[in-house]
């Protein structure tokens, strides 16, 4: 060993030395080893999922993953647990998690039940399908209880039936509380068609043989018990629609009634109607849904609504919501937006406050809408766009362009 000079210090060190021990200067820069920068973390594709850490808790795992089963109508991401496992050691092992979810998020066990089958089914489903349509399955789902637990493959035609004639669900408000309710004939057809699609999906992803629910029809029993148990629209009378004019600054919920009166909205396009799909400058609205003829439609805004409009468009405003139509009577849950449930429960009130027709349902006022123009004379292809309803004449649907006023014109038709 020899000494030598430090050439930062210049003080003696020995020249095996890898740093000068007194100043620290490195001397064999060769066998100085750089610390490697920590390796950054994978990020996942836009809509793979994510990946939190829960942090100030003593946990084993502390990295969640969660999976993207829809989006909101802002555009943000609706996530649910990663299942079986949700929790991870590291981030690498989320991550790799849920690329294989990806990759194939519906290879599923064969022994899978028909309950975990049915949160599967309709965690891909509902997304793509209106909240009504939602609605209609799970409280089909309701009066499943007696086969969820049993293994999707081993279900047959006469499981299906068996729910269908007997399973009930337990009413949990109103006077009948705590009672069994059996299934009406339309709860059975939508019963059969739950288990159609369900079953569908469980045939692609080969969790079932076959799909039993497929191999028997709704029986003559049901068909006809639906047919008897239909009940159709009744448009208001004038006198009616002069009753609700008379009571429209004294009865709650009222204005919006008439809106639909004079609009022809459905009442879940009415309830979900949003600021940016109302124009006060040129009153109209742009809006609608269900159909392709019935998205986004042109409909003026009657001279004679124009104030209830107005007022709910301020009353908006001054809550800071997105929604033309908010209930004023649900602040104390947090909530004012207006669903179809929340709307078919106040046009009732209305109904039975004002002594009108109880057989009367919240499709009414579109059919009054309809019913009043046609006797208006307002023009069938008019109509037919205002209502988003299929237009077949080729001529009308490609050719004929009819803008704002031109609608303007005939709604104004209706007195």
């Amino acid at each position: 060993m020899a000494l030598m000079k430090c050439p930062e210090c210049e003080l003696p060190v020995s020249d095996k030395a890898i740093a000068c021990p007194h100043c620290g200067f490195p001397l064999d820069r060769s066998a100085v080893k750089r610390r490697k920068p920590p390796a950054k973390r994978k990020r996942l594709p836009n809509g793979f999922g994510q990946i939190s850490e829960i942090k100030n808790r003593n946990l084993r795992k502390p990295f969640r993953a969660m999976v993207t089963v829809g989006k909101t109508e802002l555009g943000r991401p609706i996530v649910k647990p990663l299942k079986p496992e949700s929790y991870f050691q590291t981030y690498e092992l989320a991550y790799e998690a849920l690329i294989e979810y990806n990759r194939n998020p519906y290879d599923l066990d064969d022994d899978i039940s028909v309950e975990q089958l049915y949160e599967k089914w309709s965690d891909e489903y509902f997304p793509k399908i209106a909240d009504t349509a939602v609605r209609t399955i799970t409280s089909a789902w309701a009066y499943c209880s007696s086969i969820k637990s049993m293994r999707a493959k081993d279900v047959r035609a006469r499981h299906i039936k068996g729910v269908m004639e007997d399973g009930y669900r337990i009413e949990y408000r109103g006077k009948k509380k705590g009672e069994k309710i059996f299934a009406s004939a339309n709860t059975k057809a939508r019963i059969k068609s739950m288990f159609n699609l369900m079953f569908d999906y469980a045939l692609e992803y080969e969790i079932v043989p076959m799909n039993y629910a497929r191999t028997f029809d709704l029986s003559g029993e049901i068909i006809q018990e639906k047919e008897s148990a239909k009940q159709d629209h009744i448009p208001l009378t004038e006198k009616e629609l002069a009753l609700l004019w008379e009571h429209v600054d004294t009865v709650q919920f009222v204005d919006w009634i008439l809106i639909q009166c004079y609009m022809g909205w459905r009442p879940q396009e009415l309830a979900t109607l949003r600021l940016d799909e109302v124009n006060l400058e040129k009153w109209y609205m742009q809006a609608g849904m269900k159909t392709d003829a019935g998205k986004q439609r042109l409909v003026p805004i009657h001279t004679r609504i124009r104030p209830l409009v107005q007022k709910n468009y301020n009353f908006a405003v001054s809550i800071g919501s997105q929604y033309l139509f908010n209930d004023k009577g649900q602040t104390h849950s947090g909530s004012w937006k207006v669903t179809y449930d929340k709307y078919r429960h106040r046009f009732d009130k209305v109904m039975a406050a004002l002594g009108m027709d109880p057989d009367h349902r919240p499709h009414d006022p579109r059919k009054t809408f309809i019913t009043r123009a046609k006797k208006a004379g307002v023009d069938e292809y008019a109509l037919k766009a205002m209502v988003g309803h299929k237009i077949e004449d080729i001529t009308e649907s490609t050719y004929t362009v009819r803008d704002i006023e031109w609608l303007r014109e005939d709604i104004e038709k209706i007195k």
